[in-house]
């Protein structure tokens, strides 16, 4: 899930204002992981959100690297009200070039959470 705190640590985070019952800014996701993990960079690598799955994904060869990706990739801020939406600067989404995603699949309850294009 490359929404919320990941794509806040990438190079190009869409805003971070988002729009759930207890939490208003995708910060406060990053806030916690560093609580528990220590400081986390910012304006990270494309492939660093992967961490160690790299080196797995490299020693398991898979034949296919499948995802789903649930998020929406997009800046636009017209939300669908549905309590919980996620989105991804789409300048971030190298990070899924950098893992070698062969597939991702949309089909998700979030692709359509900022809308479509006409």
């Amino acid at each position: 899930m490359c929404g919320r705190g990941i794509d806040q640590v990438l190079a190009h985070p869409c805003s971070p204002e988002i729009h759930e019952q207890s939490v208003r800014s995708a910060e406060r996701y990053v806030a916690l992981a560093e609580q528990e993990n220590g400081p986390i960079p910012r304006r990270n690598e494309p492939s660093d959100v992967w961490d160690a799955a790299l080196d797995q994904l490299a020693r398991m060869r898979p034949d296919a690297r499948i995802i789903n990706l649930e998020t929406a990739l997009t800046r636009c801020r017209g939300r669908a009200c549905k309590g919980v939406n996620y989105r991804m600067s789409p300048e971030n989404a190298d990070c899924l070039a950098a893992a070698k995603i062969g597939c991702c699949v949309l089909a998700n309850n979030h692709v359509l959470d900022y809308g479509h294009l006409a």
